[in-house]
């Protein structure tokens, strides 16, 4: 709640992001804005503050909360921004702690001996909401890297995979991402916006990860 998610969309990615509404992406099927607890995402930072203090009753906090990123992408500009919200929100000391290398977060990340928070992301396979669900948040799934455990969860993502119809599915889907935006194993931030050219003879479309829809392309023919 102490992450102004639309101005960091607006400002550092000039519109080139969407603020997060759940831990899918809005191109897929069955993606819902408005599922319970999404709030949590909202920039609050009143309410920020008011569960800081009530956290910070129970353990103290000291030091610096940082973010590592890679700096051989394109990351220092908004972890910059966001950590600067941060420490204006909550009056701690937050900045970036860049890596030289994706590799190299990536590997301190499957050791487990990373000791800050860490940027990530996902681009599905296929577009379905499980694809970005069961790889990351399943007890077990090979890319949890927050180990995240929850036999609620998995019970309900497995009941959505066992969905008789495409609507029970996503319906079941966003019952299971309410037991996320409680437990908040990770933070959404943001959606990446696909962008593409145009030309007047030319018939295009993006597809669902952002990627021209190839088959779908067609030219007109001149005479």
């Amino acid at each position: 709640m102490a992450i102004n998610r639309p101005e960091v969309t607006k400002v550092v990615f000039r519109g080139a992001r969407t603020p997060s509404r759940d831990f899918t992406a809005r191109s897929l099927p069955g993606w819902s804005g408005d599922i319970p607890g999404s709030d949590v995402l909202d920039y609050n930072p009143e309410k920020a503050k008011q569960l800081w203090q009530e956290a910070n009753a129970i353990s103290p906090w000291n030091g610096s909360f940082q973010i590592a990123y890679n700096s051989d992408g394109d990351h220092q500009v908004w972890v910059d921004a966001v950590c600067n919200q941060i420490k204006n929100t909550l009056g701690i000391d937050s900045h970036g702690a860049p890596q030289p290398t994706f590799k190299q977060i990536r590997s301190e990340i499957t050791a487990k001996t990373i000791k800050t928070a860490a940027r990530t992301g996902w681009q599905g396979d296929y577009p379905s909401m499980l694809e970005f669900l069961a790889p990351i948040f399943v007890t077990g799934a090979g890319s949890n890297d927050s180990q995240y455990v929850s036999p609620t969860f998995d019970s309900e993502l497995n009941a959505a995979q066992r969905a008789r119809s495409d609507d029970e599915s996503y319906k079941l889907t966003n019952v299971a991402q309410e037991t996320l935006l409680q437990d908040l194993p990770n933070i959404p931030l943001w959606d990446y916006i696909g962008a593409g050219g145009t030309a007047s003879e030319v018939t295009a479309q993006l597809s669902w990860n952002g990627l021209p829809d190839y088959p779908g392309i067609t030219k007109e023919a001149k005479e």
